[in-house]
């Protein structure tokens, strides 16, 4: 799911360096993945969410960093307070080329299933909330989404890299660190 973690009282003894920052960085997150894309791509003009991810903030609180695309592939970084939900900031990327806007635009038009089906697939495969969504090509081309779950059980991300054309997970990680 894409619902924001509860804060447990246990404490992080027996936690890993990375699963300590995931369990202090989640329930800072008033705001889950969905609306946060929903915000971020409502920035910008026909935006899609090409990458948004949730991180730290100086003072403890935290933000969905996103790559919203416009229609011609022009990216914006947006970034979305994890707390209220407001857009923080919203400006064009520098330095972007014809080459990086059209790689960027075809990935978009290219995916048949769109972030949140992703998600959903993900989720179907193993509970979670959503820290990560980015779509990418593997070493082999496929396009993909890759989307990051953490277990609020025992704070382990996964990430899953589900194929943008059908729809299939073809791959799981789980990262115990």
């Amino acid at each position: 799911s894409s619902a924001p973690a509860s804060n447990s009282a246990s404490g992080t003894a027996g936690l890993t360096e990375d699963q300590a920052e995931r369990k202090a960085l989640l329930p800072t997150a008033k705001v889950g993945y969905e609306r946060a894309a929903k915000t971020a791509a409502g920035a910008v003009p026909n935006g899609k969410v090409a990458h948004i991810e949730l991180k730290r903030i100086t003072g403890g609180g935290s933000e969905w960093r996103s790559k919203v695309a416009e229609r011609d592939g022009t990216a914006h970084d947006v970034r979305v307070d994890a707390g209220s939900g407001k857009v923080t900031r919203s400006r064009k990327e520098p330095d972007q080329d014809g080459d990086d806007k059209r790689k960027l635009a075809d990935r978009l038009n290219k995916a048949k299933i769109s972030a949140q089906q992703a998600v959903r697939t993900s989720a179907e495969r193993k509970p979670g909330t959503t820290t990560a969504v980015e779509i990418d090509d593997r070493d082999d081309g496929t396009l993909i989404w890759s989307v990051d779950l953490v277990n609020t059980d025992n704070w382990n991300k996964t990430t899953f890299d589900v194929d943008a054309a059908n729809g299939k997970v073809l791959r799981e990680h789980v990262d115990r660190d």
